[in-house]
């Protein structure tokens, strides 16, 4: 996978609070669902790819180590229901529903 957020990679993304790092990720998954509604399957998936990058930038941020069961959870959850066959019975309203919350908290942040 092109790394597509080489800025962020170089550190930046570390100095973004838990809640930031998480409403980012959410505004590609919302790219993801916009796109996938709007039948472009190729911007899409390549939106799924920028999350999957950013949540892999916050997994491996090392003031998330106590979250790391529920970030690779969710990674493995939008892969599931972006990529396989969806068995945790995901929707976009779930998604958009949890992501949501980061970026309440983020904004609150502020």
């Amino acid at each position: 996978m092109t790394r597509r957020h080489r800025e962020l990679a170089s550190g930046r993304w570390n100095g973004l609070s838990f809640a930031e790092q998480m409403a980012n990720v959410g505004s590609e998954i919302e790219r993801t669902l916009s796109w996938k509604r709007k039948g472009r399957p190729e911007i899409s998936s390549r939106a799924f790819e920028r999350a999957l990058e950013l949540l892999d930038l916050t997994v491996a941020d090392p003031k998330n180590r106590g979250r790391l069961k529920e970030l690779l959870r969710v990674r493995e959850a939008v892969s599931d229901h972006f990529y396989f066959d969806n068995c945790y019975g995901s929707t976009p309203e779930s998604w958009q529903r949890y992501f949501n919350c980061f970026l309440a908290a983020a904004r609150g942040g502020r």
